[in-house]
């Protein structure tokens, strides 16, 4: 089995926090995560300045960006005019998203459900690059509480007729767990799963969204991130602990999880503070133990 890895730290893991990056700094993160073998990064979102001061100078990003072969890169808008700003850049995919439910939409996009839909299969008709559509607080609401699996099926067929070429699944407040997270993989066919570790179950319920048919997995560099307008929804699922988890289940992601290991130890001291990724601190298990770390071992219990 392979797992597409599609890294939202530029993206969803910055636009959470306290310090903004100069787009140069942002572009070169985008950089280091294709240099590290990511199949899939979210570089940016096109938002407004004043909402998101943390993704300001999208354009800048993208046209500081250096092109890599076997990375697709994507970004993320809300409405048309995000997507024109989206399609005057070389990106090679476009995540559309909308909350599945009412006044997380009304939070986060001005609209109401139906206008958010509406304007969502307006771009997927104009778009003239792959498509995705991420459906957020699919399993539980922080303004409204948990969300019924037959709102969000309903929601999935709607994106699907009006041209989605992907659904993804977000856990956007870390709410799911792997029961709820597979079975509505399965009910909907979604092809990916956007997991937060909010409440640490993010990492089972991205192994529950692979069971349940699920092929792409978003995860964001170190464990950054969370939702501006969803209160306390801190703590994506870290790229790098997912891949070691993946690869030690038999996932092929084909990823380099050394340099991956790298890009968290250089944006640690880029945001100076500690990331919430565990596996760049603890290191990965080596394969079989060398001679020198055996005698040491041995030393150490005399």
């Amino acid at each position: 089995m392979r797992a597409i890895l599609c890294d939202v730290g530029p993206r969803d893991g910055l636009q959470n926090e306290p310090d903004v990056l100069a787009p140069a700094v942002r572009a070169e993160l985008v950089d280091r995560l294709a240099a590290a073998g990511l199949p899939r990064v979210e570089a940016v979102s096109f938002v407004r300045d004043d909402a998101v001061p943390q993704m300001a100078g999208a354009e800048e990003v993208v046209a500081a960006l250096e092109p890599r072969a076997g990375t697709e890169l994507s970004g993320l808008v809300l409405n048309e005019r995000g997507y024109e700003r989206l399609a005057a850049t070389a990106l090679d995919r476009v995540n559309c998203t909308l909350a599945a439910t009412e006044t997380f939409n009304e939070q986060n996009g001005n609209a109401s459900l139906a206008d958010a839909a509406a304007r969502v299969e307006r771009i997927l008709e104009a778009a003239d690059r792959p498509t995705t559509v991420t459906i957020s607080v699919a399993f539980g609401c922080p303004f409204e509480g948990p969300v019924e699996p037959a709102s969000v099926d309903v929601l999935v067929e709607r994106m699907r007729a009006a041209g989605a070429g992907e659904i993804v699944l977000a856990d956007t407040i870390g709410v799911a767990t792997p029961t709820k997270v597979r079975g509505l993989v399965e009910q909907t066919a979604a092809e990916g799963f956007h997991g937060h570790n909010t409440r640490n179950t993010g990492y089972a319920n991205a192994l529950a969204a692979l069971e349940g048919g699920a092929r792409i997995l978003d995860a964001s560099i170190g464990g950054l991130g969370g939702c501006p307008y969803a209160p306390k929804a801190t703590g994506n699922v870290a790229t790098e602990d997912l891949v070691y988890l993946l690869e030690g289940e038999g996932v092929e992601t084909g990823v380099d999880l050394e340099a991956l290991i790298e890009v968290s130890e250089w944006l640690e001291g880029v945001l100076g503070r500690r990331l919430e990724g565990q596996l760049y601190r603890a290191g990965p298990f080596p394969i079989a133990a060398t001679p020198e770390a055996t005698s040491a071992s041995t030393s150490a219990l005399e």
